[in-house]
């Protein structure tokens, strides 16, 4: 498999180097692009095939965006090696850095990754866990209460895997609950919240693929038919409240409950890591950051949806821009907790800014994605990728497109399980969707709900997804099994969300289809209750 890899990403960077080298020659001789005859075409979904396909081969979701990029930009220019170099990076790299709306979401991701990186030096993650160990006396409220502190976590799911680990951890051996459940709890709150959570870094992620400013507004029409999310919120909820465990998880509970055994047999990774908490650090240094963030960035998404300006809140929110809205919270909040955090004594402004290159590299691997994902879509839609896909379908028959939230729901899962990745599968998929549906048609806001749910069920179910392994490290899970633990309740939501898309499909009302996928996740988990009999 390494072998395979390492002859595609060879070869990209031979092509990415051959057309270099002939753009230059090609500079010299002053050549001009040609209208490209691939314009609204069968071709013109190239480029998203051949990422997609690259990205299950190789598992590089980056390389394979970038390859998919080359080919929409030589397709555009008709091989035309300088006007294919000047479309790829003029027209796709560099236009999409250097839009507004864009270059808000990177700035929002920046500074929240540093905001992360001064919380967790400050000690207040360990300091909560230690407040939470004291008042917490149940394996059912230890439970519970990662679940809610996961919940409150909803900015995003790096954030929430590394603090709710930390946090819940002291809290979850006490009340012996397995590592395993640990892990899969926390993954479980990570991404799952975040995607139906609309002041969040994926909710600006994913309204930076809708035109025309209209991206929050279709992702909170979205959230209710996200239900994938909210059925395993409330599995979760019911596995915690019932004591009841099944797969390879029942074994790992049960050696917790009965024998104390949290590990199973695994390694202690905690104690390996020798982790050191700030002493100074206060429940506050925890709490305060992360109330202040949520209430600076809901004021600046009303503030830039007209707020102020004689708006009411709903209408505001509505028409707010996410990029805005999360930037200037964001940036808010950076200078509130800087100043805090130094009137507390609690970091010296040496460590604060030690922080910021800090965050900036754990944000790195999102800014990658979502600038590839950007110029993917800036070459499909330069090829006329939309008016293809939308006229291909409004030709075919019209019963399919009632079963298309299903099969946009398994293809997202496959995408995203094999590339370990959520935010490269909406760059690929969430386009093309609405492409076929526009933003008025409900139909078109339950697929492009599918599209988000997909995402995160392969991203939990990925073993190479950075959600799974941040979920396993926040825990101190030994990883694949963390993966094999967490795998049948994945499978479980997807299965009852898969049945409730085709449901969706043809009665695409959140008030009705909602309830009925609630319903039938609940008599799914009484039934597998009576199968199995709960351990004890």
């Amino acid at each position: 498999m390494m072998n395979r890899r390492r002859r595609w990403l060879l070869a990209a960077i031979v092509l990415c180097v051959a057309l270099l080298a002939v753009s230059v020659i090609a500079l010299a001789e002053g050549e001009e692009a040609p209208t490209t005859p691939f314009y609204k075409t069968f071709w013109s979904l190239l480029p998203a095939v051949i990422a997609i396909v690259l990205a299950l081969i190789t598992k590089e979701v980056y390389t394979s965006l970038f390859v998919g990029i080359i080919v929409g930009g030589l397709l555009y220019a008709n091989f035309n090696p300088v006007n294919t170099l000047n479309h790829v990076f003029n027209d796709g790299i560099v236009a999409s850095l250097s839009d507004s709306y864009n270059v808000g979401i990177l700035v929002f991701l920046v500074i929240l990754g540093i905001i992360v990186a001064m919380m967790n030096k400050a000690g207040g993650s360990a300091a909560f866990g230690r407040w939470a160990a004291s008042r917490i006396k149940s394996r059912s409220g230890a439970q519970i209460a990662t679940i809610a502190l996961g919940s409150l976590i909803f900015i995003d799911d790096y954030f929430n895997c590394l603090t709710v680990g930390s946090v819940m951890r002291p809290v979850s051996d006490k009340s012996r609950i397995s590592r395993a459940k640990l892990a899969y709890l926390i993954d479980a709150t990570a991404a799952p919240i975040c995607i139906i959570a609309p002041v969040s870094s994926w909710a600006a992620a994913v309204s930076s693929y809708v035109e025309d400013g209209n991206g929050l507004s279709l992702f909170i029409k979205a959230i209710p038919f996200n239900f994938y999310a909210i059925l395993t919120i409330v599995m979760m909820i019911f596995l915690a409240l019932t004591n009841m465990d099944y797969g390879p998880m029942a074994k790992h509970e049960k050696n917790a409950k009965d024998k104390g055994d949290v590990l199973s047999g695994m390694k202690d990774l905690a104690a390996e890591a020798n982790e050191t908490a700030n002493p100074k650090g206060k429940v506050l240094d925890l709490v305060l950051p992360i109330i202040i963030l949520i209430v600076c960035c809901i004021v600046g998404m009303i503030y830039s949806g007209g707020f102020f300006e004689g708006k009411n809140f709903v209408e505001a929110f509505s028409d707010s821009d996410a990029s805005v809205g999360l930037m200037l919270g964001s940036a808010v909040t950076l200078v509130i907790t800087f100043i805090y955090y130094l009137i507390r004594r609690v970091l010296s402004f040496k460590e604060i800014a030690g922080c910021i290159p800090e965050g900036f590299k754990a944000m790195v691997p999102a800014i990658l994605i979502l600038t590839f994902a950007w110029s993917l879509k800036a070459m499909t839609d330069s090829l006329g990728a939309k008016l293809f896909v939308e006229e291909l379908v409004k030709g075919s028959a019209s019963g399919l497109q009632y079963f298309l939230p299903a099969i946009i729901f398994l293809i997202a899962c496959g995408l995203s399980f094999a590339t370990g990745t959520s935010w490269g599968t909406f760059g690929i998929l969430i386009p093309i969707t609405l492409s076929v549906f526009p933003l008025t048609d409900p139909l078109g806001v339950v697929c492009v709900s599918a599209c988000m749910a997909g995402a995160v069920c392969g991203d939990h179910c990925s073993p190479i997804s950075d959600t799974t392994i941040m979920a396993s490290a926040g825990a101190q899970c030994d990883h694949i099994t963390h993966v094999s633990t967490q795998l049948p309740y994945a499978l479980t939501a997807a299965g009852v969300s898969f049945v409730a898309y085709i449901i969706a499909g043809f009665i695409p009302n959140a008030l009705i289809a909602l309830p009925i996928a609630i319903g039938l996740m609940i008599g799914t988990m009484f039934l597998i209750r009576l199968i199995k009999k709960p351990q004890k």
